[in-house]
């Protein structure tokens, strides 16, 4: 992202998303409210969902039926600058792990904690494993761009081989964190140009990322693209939607994103315009179909079955039932 205005990948987006097509409107109903600040989701090994929520330093568990809302667990750093915190969360088996991204010392000297990934050990124990924003200092982008926070803006995992591939939004990369016994390595997987990387989706050995795109934030910057495994190359699935900020794969394996909505101006982490986001579905030919839009600053896309799951940074959970729509 361009200068300071990082801090607006959660929150901001440009333009419309005329450049979808439309498909017969899927309506997005009320699972559960309460999750404040939700950023990061994934469903765990019960079949549940779990949300990362960043300003209260903890992870919920939302129960895909009934709604019930559970503290999963806390006692993870929280947000230093309303953005931040915990932002995503990801099980290998039922161990659970965190990313908490700026909450460094390079932003609070006095009450900076580390940024990377957190083992869950207990529901009140949280335990840091893999110093990602101290390897970002150490390691900064090759490619220039303008910095503002040296630790980075990691903003979501994906489980890859015997750990996890993490997004840089800021620092345009992703990272590998490998998981060895009680060790960890950190290596950086790809480099990017100014192009925000946020959300990720894992298929074998192929990885999917969704690209916000750098401020303004135009339809044509919004992408799905795939890495290529030997050149590092990235090859655009489609594009069109305006700051994707999730890809996640439904049913047919079908490729989904999650386009956030349009921005309304105002200074850096202004707030999207309510009710903007958009569920879109890739389609073959390159281009997206919109599913269901007039999403309320959606921020994480799960599915489970042919059921959709959106947690908006208003702290609400909505589902979305596709059933067997041709779109």
């Amino acid at each position: 992202m361009h200068s300071i205005r990082l801090f607006v990948i959660v929150f901001t987006v440009t333009a419309s998303v005329a450049a979808a097509t439309s498909a017969a409107a899927q309506p997005a109903t009320l699972l559960a409210q309460g999750v404040t600040g939700a950023t990061g989701s994934t469903v765990g090994p019960d079949g549940a969902l779990y949300v990362a929520q960043g300003a209260l330093g903890r992870v919920s568990r939302v129960d895909p039926v009934t709604g019930a809302v559970t503290t999963f667990a806390s006692g993870l750093p929280p947000a230093l600058l309303g953005l931040g915190g915990a932002m995503d969360i990801e099980f290998i088996g039922w161990n659970a792990y965190v990313l908490v991204t700026l909450v460094g010392t390079d932003l609070d000297p006095v009450n900076g904690k580390t940024v990377g990934l957190y083992r869950i050990d207990s529901p009140t124990l949280a335990t840091p494993i893999a110093d990602i924003g101290a390897f970002a200092i150490a390691n900064p982008p090759q490619i220039p761009f303008d910095i503002d926070v040296r630790s980075g803006l990691q903003f979501a995992m994906a489980r890859y081989r015997n750990g996890f591939l993490i997004t840089d939004g800021h620092l345009n990369r992703i990272y590998r964190v490998t998981l060895n016994g009680g060790a960890t390595e950190i290596t950086e997987f790809q480099a990017f140009g100014n192009i925000v990387p946020t959300g990720l989706a894992i298929q074998g050995s192929q990885v999917f990322v969704a690209e916000a795109g750098p401020i303004p934030h135009v339809p044509a910057d919004g992408k799905i693209v795939r890495l290529h495994p030997e050149t590092g190359s990235a090859i655009e699935i489609a594009a069109g939607a305006p700051l994707l900020v999730d890809v996640e794969f439904g049913r047919g394996q079908r490729l989904f994103a999650l386009s956030q909505g349009v921005f309304g101006g105002g200074p850096p982490a202004s707030p999207a315009l309510p009710n903007t986001g958009s569920l879109v579905a890739a389609n073959a030919n390159g281009t997206f179909t919109t599913i269901t839009s007039g999403l309320n600053l959606p921020t994480s896309l799960e599915f489970i079955g042919n059921t959709a799951f959106v947690v908006t940074l208003t702290g609400d959970v909505v589902k979305i039932e596709l059933g067997a729509q041709p779109f």
